[in-house]
């Protein structure tokens, strides 16, 4: 006796089937495209801390000024689709009270224009589209995709150079966990600056070439781990001028023990991040995993159906033809 397939049998197979095919898809090739920088970002930073300040018109260095940094980003959609890369563009101003409101960020104590460009997938640099400044390292506005426990390699604008951070385990922001990242920058020479001889302690030059310094008293970042978005951002920045192969410090242009993100920043970041994660959980966990679970259901129901069948009337016992003599 013959069995008939039934046609739900074989639709559950067959989705059953595909299910399982598309659950290691999403996990292995859609989720790491997912996993890109954007081209349309358009977020701002804001810091701040107090500490001294150089003021131009008293011509000295003033104390215990609120600071005031506000980083803004915003992505060239034209820029990165012609080319491929993130390209963004970022201005970074710092203010005491005094320069703020500002009505052109040009009025700012402190104005720093710049373009950067990453490889939207790995975020390393991408040294194309007019960028600026040069940079390298692994960190800069944000880290990679899917952190790690270990060091990074960010990079400090105002140093020029790359910064060692360290894996300090993990710290809440506004009760989101992301992993923390520590260092810091010993004073380093990092270029010149024609200035009055009077600011650096030669009253009797008119002008003098002095050595610009920078150190970082503390770097702390704590990054969402699985896509590299900074929620909490720490720095302890410290510049200063010394005459021309001084030993020690002339004038404090600017030093500050803590200019961390605001509560309203942290908060922004925190939610971004978590919007952000949860998408590519859903499309590298949560629908792998029940895609896989459902596809196998469905094709054991499908298989076991099909095996088992239902008897073919038309092949039954019944209905042979009667022996005849």
């Amino acid at each position: 006796m013959r069995r008939r397939v039934s046609p739900v049998s074989l639709i559950l197979l067959g989705l059953g089937t595909f299910l399982l095919v598309l659950a290691p898809m999403l996990a292995w090739y859609v989720e790491p495209r997912a996993a890109v920088n954007p081209i349309d970002i358009d977020t701002t930073a804001v810091y701040t801390g107090t500490g001294s300040v150089f003021d131009v018109d008293k011509v000295e260095t003033v104390p215990d000024q609120k600071i005031t940094v506000t980083q803004r980003v915003r992505g060239d959609v034209a820029d990165s689709e012609r080319s491929g890369k993130a390209v963004w563009d970022v201005t970074t101003t710092v203010d005491t009270d005094k320069s703020l409101p500002a009505a052109d960020p040009h009025d700012a104590l402190e104005f720093v224009p710049g373009r950067w460009v990453t490889d939207r997938r790995t975020n390393t640099p991408a040294h194309c589209c007019q960028e600026k400044p040069y940079f390298e390292g692994e960190a800069y506005l944000k880290f990679p995709f899917d952190v790690q426990k270990r060091a990074y390699r960010w990079w400090d604008n105002s140093l020029g150079a790359t910064v060692t951070l360290n894996y300090r385990g993990t710290k809440k922001i506004r009760g989101y966990e992301g992993y923390r990242f520590t260092g810091s920058v010993p004073a380093t020479r990092t270029g010149t600056r024609l200035v009055p001889g009077a600011i650096v302690g030669e009253p009797k030059r008119s002008q003098v070439l002095a050595e610009e310094w920078y150190a970082n008293h503390l770097i702390e970042l704590v990054v969402d781990q699985r896509t590299g978005r900074v929620i909490y951002a720490q720095v302890g920045p410290r510049r200063t001028l010394r005459a021309p192969g001084g030993k020690k410090d002339a004038t404090v242009l600017l030093d500050s023990q803590k200019l961390a993100f605001t509560a309203a920043t942290q908060q922004d970041q925190v939610d971004q991040a978590k919007t952000e994660s949860g998408q590519l959980r859903m499309v590298g966990q949560t629908l792998p995993i029940g895609a896989g679970v459902l596809g196998f259901v469905l094709a054991a129901v499908g298989v076991v159906l099909v095996v088992r069948g239902r008897p073919d009337p038309d092949t039954s016992e019944s209905s042979q033809p009667p022996l005849t003599m």
